[in-house]
């Protein structure tokens, strides 16, 4: 019988934030890719977010930058669901504004809404820090001013930010009237820190740590140094290599965001709150992982720490 998933409570809105997610990301949109017709693999993909929901995931996250608002939306009715209980996060894509001179966050939100038919999301994140008047038509300043404004009009009930570093973080500090509730970056034990003192940070500001791509080590990361060490672990535990890493993550107090197309994997993802890693094998996750660096995005802001990332932990 699958566990409960547990949550973490929001600053502000005290909402509860579960410490697992179903990723709606290009990752799963393989029907599209097949050549399909446009009904054909709309209907497939919100198929598989239904699925997720179904297989008990109340956590979705979208983007506009993933292209798949309809599908999350059509997704979200077919699981006949009550909306009030999926907790799904939405983040604004500065680069929409190459694809239509998009206004910010507050048009895209409203767009997305549309698309899902939806009245709000209970997250709106901004996707990365880099927003200037050359890459978004707007700076970060007012992305920001535009996202409060997103959270006055009840559209989103809690804003947050994504691949933020500390400076992105404190420069919001000094110009916001709200802060971000959560940080959503890239996180697994071969990148156990995205930029240079942000989990330290992130903890010292009440600011919730959500960890995309939280399975590159299996993914994407191979050959790398948790391969000699994982077999041993799922021995001991009589769980999957996947199970073990999403439970390092969040034994981390990171909140893990994982996806797949696969209605057993999805299972197996969310059966893993069972049980507990030692704190002697999440500690040899911990110190093998650090013996390989994995960045699978936006290298180029952050890749010049790679050398110091590691320091404060």
């Amino acid at each position: 019988m699958q566990s409960e998933i547990p949550t973490v409570k929001l600053k502000g809105s005290g909402d509860e934030l579960p410490v697992i997610g179903f990723g709606a990301g290009t990752k799963w949109r393989i029907a599209k890719a097949s050549g399909e017709t446009k009904d054909q693999y709309i209907e497939e993909l919100a198929q598989q977010v239904a699925n997720a929901i179904s297989a008990g995931f109340n956590h979705i996250d979208a983007a506009e930058a993933y292209k798949t608002h309809q599908e999350v939306g059509a997704g979200i009715k077919n699981s006949d669901t009550p909306r009030d209980k999926i907790f799904l996060t939405d983040k604004y894509t500065p680069w929409s504004w190459a694809w239509r001179k998009g206004t910010g966050p507050l048009e895209s939100l409203t767009l997305s809404l549309e698309k899902m038919n939806l009245s709000y999301v209970d997250l709106y994140l901004l996707h990365v820090p880099n927003i200037t008047p050359e890459s978004a038509g707007i700076d970060l300043k007012e992305a920001w001013r535009q996202m409060e404004e997103i959270l006055d009009r009840k559209m989103a009930k809690n804003i947050g930010v994504s691949n933020f570093d500390v400076e992105s973080l404190e420069y919001i500090q000094k110009v916001g009237k709200y802060q971000p509730v959560v940080n959503q970056i890239e996180f697994n034990a071969y990148m156990q820190q995205q930029s240079p003192g942000i989990l330290k940070y992130c903890r010292e500001n009440d600011i919730v740590i959500e960890g995309y791509s939280p399975l590159a080590p299996l993914t994407k990361g191979r050959p790398g140094p948790l391969d000699d060490i994982l077999p041993g672990i799922v021995n001991k535990y009589k769980k999957s290599e996947l199970q073990i890493l999403l439970r390092w993550v969040i034994q981390n107090g990171v909140v893990a965001v994982t996806t797949s197309g696969k209605q057993e994997r999805l299972m197996e993802s969310l059966d893993i709150f069972d049980f507990q890693l030692s704190d002697e094998d999440f500690k040899l996750i911990t110190e093998t992982g650090k013996g390989k660096l994995f960045r699978g995005f936006i290298g180029d802001r952050y890749d010049k720490f790679n050398d110091v990332l590691y320091e404060d932990l």
